[in-house]
């Protein structure tokens, strides 16, 4: 089985400075390593809320380092220092609008606030870019979904992302379902 290779970015001025510790990464790696039954390796970045430098990170971890997945956090709301979504779409070749609407629908779930984020979903080359919220639990929710007594009642965005990774030809993943359950065509299962 073919090790997936993620980036993990952590927007945010103070955990940057070392005014605050950083709870986006420690969040994605917990998430990620109840949810993937595939092989993976981590690189990760702690940046702080500067266009230019996001840009460069996530170009490094898709050109570079050859991260199948980038997932980054903070930096989405509209702030001005709030840039990690126009860094993202800055270095994108395409964007998939469909995440970026999903993340927001389960926000306001919770908030009406939730309208006023910026996160997009992006491919460039290869690689699937997903910006996600910097709180530890909205990013929970919007990578595995709302459920009511396990019952699944608002689908996560992750359900989609083992079949993006699959139609841009990097490692075929699969995951936990009692995490969250991968969504892909039949005739598409291994």
């Amino acid at each position: 089985m073919d090790t997936l290779h993620i980036g993990l970015i952590s927007v945010s001025d103070r955990a940057a400075n070392n005014l605050y510790q950083d709870q986006g990464i420690p969040t994605l790696k917990n998430w990620l390593s109840r949810a993937l039954i595939t092989p993976f390796k981590f690189q990760t970045r702690l940046v702080p809320d500067e266009k230019s430098i996001i840009e460069q990170v996530i170009c490094e971890l898709v050109d570079e380092c050859s991260c199948h997945l980038v997932l980054t956090t903070g930096g989405t709301g509209p702030a001005c220092r709030d840039v990690t979504p126009d860094a993202t779409l800055a270095i994108a070749d395409r964007q998939i609008p469909g995440f970026g609407e999903q993340m927001r629908q389960i926000s306001m779930q919770f908030v009406p606030t939730g309208i006023l984020s910026r996160q997009v979903g992006v491919i460039r080359r290869q690689s699937l870019i997903l910006n996600l919220p910097g709180q530890p639990k909205a990013i929970t929710d919007i990578l595995e979904g709302l459920k009511e007594e396990h019952v699944l009642k608002v689908p996560g965005i992750f359900a989609c992302v083992p079949y993006c990774l699959q139609l841009l030809e990097a490692p075929y993943v699969e995951t936990h379902s009692n995490v969250v359950e991968s969504f892909r065509p039949k005739n598409l299962h291994k």
